[in-house]
């Protein structure tokens, strides 16, 4: 952090605690309408995630053809088309891309808990290691639930979690903001 004449990289933002509050505010008011109706955020973040993928494909086939001498200018422009097809399809059928990116997350929690289990069982001998062989049926536990509650799950998954996180980090800025409030 950056000193401030006054001494504290703190002193500049004190001040400002109201815009803190404000910010908090309107996250756990965003959240609390992802809330109720996850479905509609997660049908739109689908389609920002396939917006995503075709802009950074145009922009990874833009790279190709400024660097077509370079040796991997082939595989950067399949690459680059992949994104920008796969974002294409994403944006035009949400409701299967929720479904894909449910089944890449509930893969991953799946891999995740496994490897993690396997780093505690080898790990026994340091204090804490259960937490981590908890962490990882943890992980399996909600892998198995996403799969078992296929395709509905994908439906509200996404649009939950971004909700919570809204939440979460909107109590957190209203925390940070009174924390400056009452000056530290």
């Amino acid at each position: 952090m950056l000193a401030t004449p006054s001494g504290h990289a703190g002193d500049r933002i004190a001040g400002r605690w109201g815009w803190f509050i404000t910010l908090g505010i309107v996250m756990v008011l965003a959240g609390g309408f992802a809330l109720g109706d996850t479905v509609l955020v997660t049908l739109l973040s689908v389609i920002f995630i396939g917006a995503m993928l075709v802009v950074g494909g145009v922009i990874q086939l833009i790279h190709a053809f400024a660097n077509r001498s370079w040796a991997g200018f082939i595989l950067s422009l399949l690459c680059g088309a992949l994104y920008v097809v796969g974002g294409f399809l994403i944006m035009q059928e949400p409701v299967q891309g929720s479904v894909l990116i449910t089944i890449v997350l509930m893969a991953s929690l799946a891999v995740g808990g496994v490897l993690r289990i396997v780093m505690a069982l080898r790990h026994r001998e340091v204090g804490g290691w259960w937490l981590l062989l908890l962490g990882g049926l943890i992980s399996i536990v909600l892998a198995a639930l996403l799969f078992v509650s296929l395709p509905w799950s994908s439906f509200v998954l996404l649009g939950t979690l971004i909700a919570i996180e809204l939440i979460f980090h909107g109590v957190a800025w209203i925390r940070l903001g009174l924390t400056l409030r009452a000056g530290g």
